[in-house]
């Protein structure tokens, strides 16, 4: 299933289903066919994704400390995570908070 995220402000923005899954669980909005998100919630989801972004991010230097300390060498190339995962989506959240328009989905 393709999220098809639409609002006024800012040009559609596709996501596949496990990533904008995760970002609407993130954000506190249940995963579905369709779905809005308010400008009014829009700050609390911008903050609630850079916190999950923040968190995965050091996990991940965790990760690559504890494999350093061990001896292992990590992969130079990285996974996408949610950091680029929702960078799209966060954007598009800001721009609809100046021009006060919701956000919202189709699946």
């Amino acid at each position: 299933m393709i999220y098809k995220f639409q609002s006024k402000a800012d040009s559609d923005l596709f996501m596949n289903a496990g990533p904008a899954e995760r970002i609407l669980s993130i954000i506190g909005k249940t995963p579905g066919p369709r779905g809005i998100i308010e400008p009014a919630d829009m700050p609390a989801a911008i903050a609630a994704l850079e916190a999950a972004v923040a968190e995965e991010e050091k996990a991940r230097q965790a990760a690559m400390e504890s494999a350093a300390a061990d001896g292992q060498v990590m992969a130079a190339a990285q996974p996408i995570g949610l950091k680029q995962r929702s960078w799209p989506f966060i954007q598009m959240l800001k721009r609809c908070i100046q021009a006060d328009t919701p956000v919202v989905w189709g699946g």
